[in-house]
């Protein structure tokens, strides 16, 4: 566009429209910027709380506490085929630098105090997942063992169950995906008002000599008999009641 002085009573004056285009082309060439009427688009309204929520669900660091058969699952978690870093999810070796605590495996009343001295290291926000039915109830060992802690959340709180002997990859990623739907919803105010529970070898779970629950009675059902005798192939010899009660007991001598 070319504009010529304008002498008086010849011509009239370039509009306002002329002026502006003028403007543009020559202070920017690559022409004025248009603003969106949509702000949906370029403008994002949240709280405090949601983007806190975001930050941390985006970026879970766990500790991984595997003390049985349960863990191995981690080795197939963290390979190439499920990908465990695609969550955010970054394995540590110090509870300082956690906010996730997976066990898996049974938790013995030796352990006990070493993975309730690993959850009280961790800051706050915290959360546990417990992993596999040795850590939930004991598992196997519940029935006989008489140092297997039959649960972790008797020593420290837990957040999120894991059924299975062993849970397979997906059911623990079905587990993380809850847990962030729970942080996303979560407040700050109501995460630090929350009193702390379950604590090892508190008032409510001081440990006690107590008499022991395990005396072997279950062996002399019938079908405990028909299983042995079936695995051995011959009839097997079992002792009578009378007979063990009969036998001093090592806290008898």
């Amino acid at each position: 566009m070319t504009l010529t002085p304008s002498s008086p009573g010849t011509s009239e004056a370039p509009s306002i429209e002329a002026l502006r285009d003028l403007r543009a082309a020559t202070c920017n060439p690559v022409g004025a910027p248009t603003v969106t009427s949509d702000l949906s688009e370029n403008v994002i309204l949240t709280s405090l709380d949601d983007l806190h929520n975001w930050a941390r669900l985006s970026s879970l660091w766990p500790l991984l506490y595997g003390t049985a058969c349960c863990f191995i699952e981690f080795a197939a978690l963290i390979g190439s085929r499920f990908d465990f870093d695609r969550f955010g999810l970054v394995p540590r070796s110090s509870p300082r630098q956690a906010d996730l605590l997976i066990t898996a495996g049974t938790v013995t009343m030796k352990m006990a105090p070493a993975l309730v001295r690993l959850y009280e290291q961790m800051p706050e926000p915290k959360y546990v997942i417990a992993m596999g039915a040795c850590t939930i109830t004991g598992g196997m060992f519940s029935a006989d063992s008489t140092t297997a802690v039959r649960g972790v959340d008797k020593l420290i709180p837990v957040d999120l169950y894991i059924p299975g002997c062993p849970p397979r990859p997906e059911a623990i990623f079905d587990a993380v995906i809850k847990l962030r739907k729970k942080v996303g919803n979560e407040a700050l105010a109501e995460r630090g008002n929350l009193q702390p529970t379950h604590r090892y070898l508190t008032i409510e779970h001081a440990m006690k000599p107590v008499e022991p629950i395990v005396t072997g009675s279950y062996l002399r059902a019938e079908t405990q008999k028909a299983a042995f005798a079936a695995g051995a192939g011959l009839p097997l010899a079992t002792p009578e009641p009378e007979a063990l009660e009969a036998t001093p007991s090592s806290s008898d001598a």
